[in-house]
């Protein structure tokens, strides 16, 4: 199959159609690399006989749900038109090697070495492969993990798309097919479809266990599963409303066909490393204080915030449950800095589920004015009880509303990433051009999709 075949299933799939010429441009950088490897005799290991899969895995776009997920709380998400081409194929040896077709880059691992391993010696994007190599490796004990892995992608890095939960998920699922583990007898007790299995993969990331499945350190950061959520159960031109902590999809909703997202990035790298990470763990670490307060007090003992303020919809928030628990904030005498950072934290996500939830029935409603008040509620609640704002995303969102805009927010993690906006479809391309220069046309697209047998599909 040719890289204008693959591009065109895309397109059949769900994929916009103006996407069609940058994901061939894709495609045919990931083919011709990996097609590199085999005129060139492939490295040793290779196995130019065995069976070629392609797939691609999208970036995702939060629409709500800022930092709610990991406190199991409601999101809205779509996944971006922007993502990774995978091709990969079976090992004879146990090499796991990844090779990023767009950087000129690779990275080999052999899984049985990386087991033991605390922590990875790599760094960047080859940190994430090492993670994902070593987790595997230690769930599925045994299991020929060798692959030839080739991908590239055309997401704007480190922009709150997901990038990196991309990569991570990309490289977990040519390893999954290439050492057979839906057959094993780990997955098949602890995954039962894709939910589980985005889960799972979220669980690789964060480096807590997900079922019998232990965890580990993970990459660092205490996130959540919304990303994996979007990346593998996203509906073409819909978003999807989802809650956490176990995760549970709850409702899709078309975009309405007069609409259209268009993103930027802010130009500010939303990292994972050093003081940015440190800042975000922080933003999770507090809902995870609240509930640790919450479990000292109570004679309920739960699982996540949520869950103590019964959160289910906004009828259903015991109101009595939030002024308990910010009286308990006060009473347990925390430093004051602490204590008001906490307070605000729960306002924060109190506020912004409520938002989720209603923003449902706004999209469904086609409901202009409410999603951009809901917007705007939005971005000033992260900038002022969040504090992971920028002054980039700040002035981006507030110029895309200046600009006839009906709806904009900042989103990802925060402390830099991107910027959404919804706009009239018929001004989305000259909105995009005036805006920034960095700015994309948006139409949701299909999840992570394998596209089909390189070797063996049609023309």
């Amino acid at each position: 199959m040719t890289a204008a075949a693959l591009a065109s299933a895309l397109v059949a799939r769900g994929l916009h159609s103006d996407e069609l010429p940058a994901k061939r441009s894709l495609f045919e950088l990931v083919l011709a690399r990996f097609e590199a490897l085999d005129r060139a005799g492939g490295p040793p290991g290779s196995d130019s006989s065995a069976r070629m899969n392609v797939w691609w895995v999208p970036g995702r776009l939060e629409v709500f749900g800022t930092h709610t997920d990991y406190a199991g709380g409601h999101t809205l998400v779509c996944a971006v038109p922007r993502g990774f081409a995978v091709v990969s194929r079976r090992r004879r040896d146990d090499v796991a090697r990844v090779v990023d077709a767009y950087r000129e880059q690779d990275v080999s691992l052999i899984p049985e070495q990386e087991i033991d391993r605390t922590q990875s010696s790599h760094q960047g994007w080859r940190r994430y492969v090492a993670v994902v190599v070593r987790r595997l490796a230690r769930n599925f004990p045994g299991a020929k993990l060798g692959a030839d892995i080739v991908l590239a992608s055309d997401l704007p890095r480190a922009s709150g798309m997901s990038s990196s939960s991309a990569l991570m998920v990309a490289v977990a699922t040519a390893l999954v097919e290439a050492g057979s583990l839906r057959t094993r007898m780990e997955w098949q007790r602890n995954i039962q479809g894709a939910e589980d299995e985005a889960g799972y993969y979220a669980c690789i990331e964060n480096g807590l266990s997900f079922g019998s499945l232990d965890g580990d350190g993970g990459v660092g950061t205490h996130g959540g599963s919304e990303d994996h959520a979007a990346i593998l159960t996203a509906t073409a031109a819909h978003v999807s409303a989802f809650t956490f902590v176990p995760m549970r999809a709850l409702d899709v909703v078309q975009v309405p066909p007069e609409w259209r997202f268009v993103v930027t990035p802010s130009g500010i790298a939303a990292q994972k490393t050093g003081v940015a990470r440190e800042a975000y763990n922080a933003l999770a670490d507090g809902t995870r204080a609240l509930l640790e307060l919450w479990n000292e007090r109570s004679a309920q003992s739960v699982h996540s915030l949520r869950a103590a303020l019964r959160m289910e919809t906004a009828v259903t928030l015991d109101w009595d449950r939030v002024e308990r628990l910010q009286t308990w904030i006060t009473q347990a005498k925390f430093a004051a800095s602490e204590e008001i950072a906490l307070a605000h934290r729960l306002l924060h996500f109190v506020r912004e589920d409520f938002r989720t939830i209603e923003s449902v029935d706004a999209f469904r409603q086609s409901d202009q004015r409410r999603v951009g008040k809901l917007a705007d509620d939005s971005q000033s609640d992260a900038e002022v009880f969040l504090g992971n704002q920028v002054r980039e995303t700040i002035a981006l969102a507030a110029s895309a509303r200046k600009l006839g805009a009906f709806a904009a927010r900042s989103f990802g993690a925060g402390f830099g990433g991107s910027v959404w906006a919804l706009v009239d479809a018929h001004r989305a391309g000259e909105f995009a051009r005036q805006w920034s220069p960095q700015a994309f046309v948006a139409m949701p697209g299909p999840p992570l999709i394998e596209l089909t047998d390189y070797r063996g599909a049609s023309e």
